[in-house]
């Protein structure tokens, strides 16, 4: 399995916001709208995160997570003057609990340990990767509502010796 980042372009909109509309799926199954409200509503957040995360993060690495050339996720990251931020790591459903995301973030937390910057990531306290990112030595840094900051001060991954780490 070969895990690689490349830039996002304008042709990868159609699976980013499938990826994106996936994380929702839970919440859309709650609201009384049509298909086609949800689709519609979906986009419109897709368009506004993406807008949003240019804006404001506009030298953040915008990638598509491929695992043999097939696209497979999403990463957004923040490489700021005092810290790296994971603005947004997603990987597709069928290719959850493989790995993926395991070998991504220990990528982004070597960079890190050789920038000597810490690594944060907001997530919310019912997503199931909180797990991976305790496992991988992020802590909790601050709470508000369902929001949960987790930081992970530079230092060795699991002793110095890196092994991949299933969700």
């Amino acid at each position: 399995m070969k895990i690689t980042l490349r830039p996002v372009s304008e042709s990868d909109d159609p699976f980013l916001s499938k990826l994106y509309a996936s994380t929702r799926a839970a919440e859309m199954a709650l609201v009384p709208w049509t298909d086609s409200q949800k689709e519609a509503f979906l986009e419109m957040q897709f368009r506004a995160q993406k807008t949003s995360y240019a804006k404001e993060y506009a030298g953040a690495q915008h990638a598509v997570i491929s695992r043999d050339g097939d696209p497979v996720g999403q990463l957004y990251l923040d490489r700021s003057q005092d810290r790296f931020h994971i603005l947004d790591i997603t990987v597709t459903d069928a290719c959850r609990n493989q790995g993926i995301g395991s070998v991504v973030l220990s990528e982004i937390l070597q960079e890190a340990n050789r920038a000597d910057k810490p690594t944060t990531i907001y997530v919310e306290n019912f997503n199931l990767s909180l797990r991976l990112f305790e496992r991988l030595g992020f802590r909790v840094a601050a709470v508000k509502d369902f929001q949960i900051l987790l930081e992970r001060r530079p230092g060795p991954l699991n002793g110095g010796a890196w092994e991949p780490v299933s969700a």
